[in-house]
């Protein structure tokens, strides 16, 4: 497995792990199918802030990413991001989140942010215990704030300092 920074080339097979789930969870609250060219303008704008957007990389193919934006746009918070991991949908499990995730809380840190915040709809067992396993932990929850498929969704946030 090879975790590398996303090039423009990796667009069509990030927006293909990531509109799986835009289409068929609430993990995302998008609810339309990202295109490749919106995908590579969306890498080219985190990686044009300095902020890192991995790859992994198995056998030449891509099967998931992770990166972070900005928190808030207010400078005060200029040492706080917001981090995210996608996986393919046939390699959840394979520990390829933590793949990604190492090296992208180190090359945060490398960076000298201060904190990480990772977002969560809930329920997600998977999700809250992958976070806590990297040593965030939970600082808010708010009630029904997306609606998608249907349904009210809650929100929750862990944070990790670096």
């Amino acid at each position: 497995m090879l975790v590398r920074a996303a090039k423009h080339e990796d667009a069509a097979s990030i927006a293909r792990i990531y509109s799986h789930y835009v289409l068929t969870t609430v993990i995302t609250f998008e609810e339309v199918a990202v295109s490749e060219a919106d995908m590579a303008a969306r890498v080219r704008e985190v990686q044009s802030q300095g902020l890192p957007w991995l790859v992994a990389e198995d056998a030449g193919v891509v099967v998931g990413f992770a990166y972070a934006g900005k928190w808030k746009a207010r400078t005060a918070y200029r040492f706080s991001v917001e981090s995210s991991v996608y996986v393919a949908p046939d390699r959840t499990g394979d520990g390829i989140g933590t793949t990604l995730y190492e090296p992208l809380l180190a090359e945060l840190a490398e960076l000298g942010l201060h904190t990480v915040i990772g977002g969560i709809a809930l329920p997600n067992d998977a999700s809250i215990r992958f976070h806590e396993k990297l040593g965030f932990v939970k600082v808010a929850h708010f009630t029904e704030v997306g609606f998608k498929f249907g349904r009210w969704i809650d929100v929750a946030y862990w944070q990790r300092r670096l």
